[in-house]
């Protein structure tokens, strides 16, 4: 009942709100009495080209997240359930796990310390490589490539929790035949390993893709400045400019809802494509 409440109260109630999406809503009006304006601020999400823009900004963070910082989440779980000595494996577990409690303002501080033009790392190019100094903080060639580097760093060992209870529940006895049989540790892991986890990396990259459209507002909103805010301003940091700042809350209310919209259809295409492969997919 607990959990029933929190998403009635939390999820489904206010999802009412969504017809200020249709409306021209004004807070002097109210929101029974704001005009009807049907799809107006949904065309308005298309025919901006900042718009589009910014949705193909997000789609490639989004992309690049899945592509690079994913599978390390696989890689890290592999790595530490080979790992024989139980209280050194829970020390690393400890570690890896530890970023992901920090904040994105701590994380992005850390980044701005060590990358500025006079931080450690550029420091180091300087005077032992005999580099010059390179903008990381302001090159928006730079700005998509330390997003994912920040990901990685932060939630790669959280996101092997799950790996990690999926390859708790092999059965030992698949390992000790493979024994039998000659098998070396990389060919348990590539006929053993990976296919028992297959089920559970396809359900997590299901809902993975379903947030597509969530690229992360702190995160972007802390690594953006004048430099690079037109390739790193995505949807998230455009409905708070847009949307938040200029109390345009219809067209926020608006994209808020096409990116949901899109999420909905992604789960759903991908859960079947998994099911026409014969994998076990979400419902």
């Amino acid at each position: 009942m607990p959990g029933v409440l929190f998403f009635l109260i939390y999820r489904y109630i206010p999802m009412a709100g969504l017809l200020l999406a249709f409306k021209d809503y004004s807070p002097f009006r109210g929101f029974a009495e704001s005009p009807w304006v049907g799809l107006k601020y949904f065309k308005l999400i298309f025919e901006g080209p900042d718009v589009i823009r910014v949705i193909w900004n997000t789609l490639q963070i989004s992309l690049l997240q899945i592509i690079f910082a994913f599978p390390i989440s696989i890689l890290l779980a592999l790595m530490l359930n080979e790992l024989r000595n139980q209280v050194y494996k829970r020390f690393l577990q400890s570690i890896v796990y530890m970023p992901h409690f920090l904040s994105w303002v701590v994380v992005v501080g850390i980044t701005v310390i060590f990358l500025r033009s006079e931080g450690l790392v550029n420091n180091f190019f300087v005077s032992k490589l005999g580099m010059e100094t390179i903008p990381f903080l302001t090159d928006p060639a730079w700005f998509k490539p330390l997003i994912v580097l920040q990901v990685i760093w932060k939630e790669s060992g959280w996101g092997t929790i799950i790996f990690l209870a999926a390859l708790s529940g092999i059965s030992p006895h698949l390992y000790e035949a493979a024994v039998m049989d000659g098998a070396n540790r990389w060919r348990q892991i590539w006929h053993i390993t990976l296919p028992a986890l297959k089920s559970t990396i396809i359900i997590l990259l299901i809902l993975r893709l379903g947030n597509v459209m969530d690229s992360g507002f702190e995160q972007i909103f802390l690594m953006l400045n004048p430099f690079n805010m037109e390739t790193g301003n995505v949807l998230d940091t455009f409905v708070y400019f847009k949307g938040i700042q200029q109390a345009n809350y219809s067209f926020a209310t608006a994209v808020g809802l096409f990116k949901g919209v899109v999420g909905l259809v992604l789960v759903v295409v991908a859960n079947r494509l998994a099911k026409r492969f014969g994998e076990d997919g979400l419902f």
